[in-house]
């Protein structure tokens, strides 16, 4: 078990040093989480839910490997991330090097579908299905087939005003929200139960031909599912 609570500051200064990937593809959504909304996801499991430390970690899609990276700095016990582009892993890989954590962390090339067996928790940050309608379900279905606690991102649908400015005061990383009728639905026709939604901003620098901006922010919420 960890002997030390590590702040948040050290984690967030970890993250920020996991390379994205050099050639995103759009078709996959391939955005890098912020490293200011893994942090606060990473601490949330591990200190206010006790789902990280000393436990089995599946990152889903991991992409370059922020998630799997920032739970293995808060000593889980295993980590494995696995990712469909073999660029993604071979980044991630490098990644951990970097960090100092190629030891903690296994990764894998691989379809989602070639996982098996449980874990005690799941992180994802899936494709929100912007450029392939329905891409988030196949991982939330693996997720909750694997894992006995899952943290998942989606796009949030909220849009009312004052909310998305109370979220954009300093002092709110986080507020709780309401799930998606549909997604409540849907995780619990899959055998999942909602623990709790939280609402974070997400910002993403300019990726791909179509973004007309600099910088995109948005609202994402953050669902805590347990499976049943």
């Amino acid at each position: 078990m960890q002997r030390r609570l590590v702040r948040k500051l050290d984690l967030g200064m970890l993250l920020s040093q996991v390379a994205p990937h050099p050639n995103p593809k759009p078709n996959l959504e391939q955005y890098t989480i912020p490293a200011d909304v893994a942090a606060t996801m990473l601490y949330m499991a591990a200190y206010t839910y006790n789902d990280i430390i000393g436990k089995t970690v599946l990152d889903l899609g991991c992409g370059t490997g922020r998630l799997a990276l920032g739970a293995a700095f808060l000593d889980a016990k295993q980590v494995l991330g696995i990712d469909a582009d073999r660029t993604a892993i071979n980044v991630a890989s490098k990644n951990s090097v970097k960090t100092g954590l190629r030891d903690k962390v296994q990764w894998i090339a691989a379809d989602i579908s070639a996982v098996h067996g449980k874990f005690n928790t799941v992180l994802q940050n899936p494709p929100f299905g912007v450029q392939r309608r329905k891409a988030d379900r196949k991982f939330l279905e693996k997720a909750l087939e694997t894992g006995e606690v899952v943290y998942s991102l989606h796009k949030s649908l909220q849009k009312d005003k004052p909310f998305i400015r109370k979220l954009k005061s300093p002092r709110n990383l986080f507020v709780p929200a309401f799930p998606s009728p549909f997604l409540k639905n849907y995780i619990e026709e899959h055998n999942g139960k909602i623990r709790a939604v939280f609402a974070m901003l997400m910002t993403i620098p300019y990726t791909f031909h179509f973004h007309t901006k600099p910088k995109h922010r948005f609202v994402v919420d953050l669902y805590v599912i347990e499976s049943i």
